[in-house]
């Protein structure tokens, strides 16, 4: 009734709580970040806990910069993406006795704490529902893979499960390309350009680079996917609205974020925790890839 805002600093001289938490994610603009991101603080919001957010543009030596300043405001735990990071990060949560957890992967018999799925795994899924519609040629356009073990997996995932197949994959057929449409659209112009006969497919590492080649086909007049087939990877909103509506692997980005929140919640009240916390992903069947043109 009087307007009163507690001390946050007086408070935590006192209970020697910051009652804070930092999460750091490669970018904002990365949707399913956010998604996560929204998800884990509604968590720690209800546990009276506020959300520090830093982002690190997959530079790993910022990320270690990053998680320096937020434990020097008093970020009592770190939330992390991915389980590629500097060793001096691991170095520092261990000397401070910070706990942390890694999302977007799952590793069963890994070092650190996870929350997420196994990138090779969910990517092999495309390439599997793409030779079983009777694709061989069949072209890549993955994510940068420099200091990004998600985009490193999701491609070896696929080279493994064309090649489970009996189908190649040459250099030729892979391009890596920045996180946009109009990134998407140059790498599938330039694989195209460079490949004859054209691709029959493109395997895509996200949805964004997949709306990026879908936009290209379409303005080449090639139609999908009667004469070439475009599947994605996350299912962003916008996936089930393109035309035609992409196929996909869906992340669940909030559960990943309420699995990852809570953890850290029973982490700083001393709580028994299972540190490997696999999610399941699913293969979205939309109108975006159809058997191959014989």
């Amino acid at each position: 009734e009087l307007g009163y805002v507690r001390n946050h600093a007086a408070r935590a001289l006192r209970s020697q709580r910051s009652n804070m938490v930092g999460v750091l994610i490669p970018t904002l603009d990365y949707a399913l970040y956010a998604r996560m991101v929204g998800a884990a603080n509604e968590v720690f919001s209800c546990a009276g806990i506020s959300t520090l957010i830093a982002t690190y543009d997959y530079d790993l030596d910022a990320e270690v910069r990053e998680a320096r300043q937020l434990l020097e405001r008093g970020a009592e735990a770190l939330v992390l993406v991915g389980d590629n990071h500097r060793p001096e990060l691991h170095e520092i949560l261990e000397r401070f006795s910070v706990p942390s957890v890694c999302t977007y992967v799952s590793k069963p018999n890994g070092s650190h704490p996870t929350v997420g799925f196994d990138n090779a795994d969910a990517a092999a899924k495309l390439a599997q529902h793409i030779a079983h519609l009777g694709h061989r040629r069949i072209a890549v356009i993955s994510g940068l893979t420099k200091d990004n073990d998600r985009t490193t997996e999701r491609l070896e995932g696929i080279r493994a499960e064309l090649a489970r197949h009996e189908i190649t994959l040459p250099e030729a057929m892979v391009a890596e390309s920045a996180y946009s449409i109009y990134e998407g659209r140059r790498a599938c112009a330039l694989l195209l350009s460079r490949n004859d006969p054209s691709p029959t497919a493109f395997v895509c590492g996200n949805d964004i680079l997949a709306l990026g080649a879908l936009a290209e086909c379409q303005a080449r007049r090639l139609i999908v996917p009667e004469e070439i087939s475009v599947v994605g990877f996350d299912n962003i909103e916008f996936s089930a609205h393109a035309n035609p509506p992409l196929t996909t692997i869906d992340v669940p980005a909030d559960e990943m974020g309420r699995s990852a929140a809570s953890y850290v919640l029973a982490s700083l009240s001393g709580d028994d925790v299972t540190p490997q916390n696999p999610v399941e992903v699913e293969l979205i069947l939309r109108g975006s890839s159809a058997p191959a043109k014989c």
